[in-house]
């Protein structure tokens, strides 16, 4: 039977100016890949009029595929796909927050969410446009998860995109705090803005009409 988690996400995202600089960091201080390298293919659903976007509420179906090329470092693990519920920004009032939000508010995005393994992607699609939502928005990564000794239950998640490369630091303020400076950032190299948010913006830099955040075909074989 899928398994189900439903948690408060704590995270933030890291802009990478210098990848061979970040992977040397990463190996100095011991970094263990604790997941292969995976694309995820994510779908995000709306009502036609954006009620979810309106009060700051996400469903997801995300398709994980791991890359065949690295299928001799680690056990390759099936394809699977999820689907994500996310609250709004801070801490539903139906859920009791683990730390006091309100201290965090700016420097950290903090979000309900609940995921559930599916196994049927197609039929979960069907069920969501029965129910009167829509694709409204695509996009891709491929991610690679590592950990760092010493710090439990933090996630370094190296996520490379359409819009360039970044990390995902999820854990609690201070373990994040920590893993960002080791890694040789600053609180205010934080960003707290969907992936969406972020194409958004690089489309608007650069005078492009926005649309779905993909790579080229010959992007996702490798």
């Amino acid at each position: 039977m899928p398994g189900t988690k439903s948690n408060q996400e704590i995270e933030i995202k890291l802009r990478i100016a210098n990848l061979s600089a970040l992977r040397r960091r990463l190996h100095q201080l011991g970094a263990r890949e604790v997941s292969l390298r995976t694309h995820e293919s994510n779908t995000l659903y709306d009502t036609p009029k954006k009620d979810l976007a309106r009060r700051g509420q996400l469903i997801r179906i995300r398709i994980e595929t791991p890359s065949p090329a690295m299928h001799g470092k680690l056990r390759p693990q099936p394809t699977q796909a999820i689907l994500t519920f996310k609250g709004p920004p801070q801490a539903s009032s139906r859920v009791r927050p683990a730390i006091d939000t309100t201290r965090y508010k700016s420097r950290y995005k903090i979000r309900e969410e609940v995921e559930i393994a599916i196994s049927d992607a197609e039929q979960m699609h069907r069920i969501l446009i029965v129910s009167g939502l829509r694709p409204i928005f695509r996009y891709e990564k491929f991610r690679t998860t590592y950990a760092l000794q010493g710090l439990r239950n933090l996630k370094i998640e190296f996520d490379e995109t359409p819009i360039g490369a970044f990390l995902e630091l999820e854990g609690s303020p201070s373990a994040i705090d920590r893993a960002a400076r080791l890694l040789g950032y600053a609180r205010s190299d934080y960003i707290t803005q969907t992936y969406g948010a972020l194409y958004i913006a690089d489309c608007r830099r650069g005078g492009h009409e926005p649309a779905n955040m993909l790579f080229p075909p010959t992007k996702k074989m490798r």
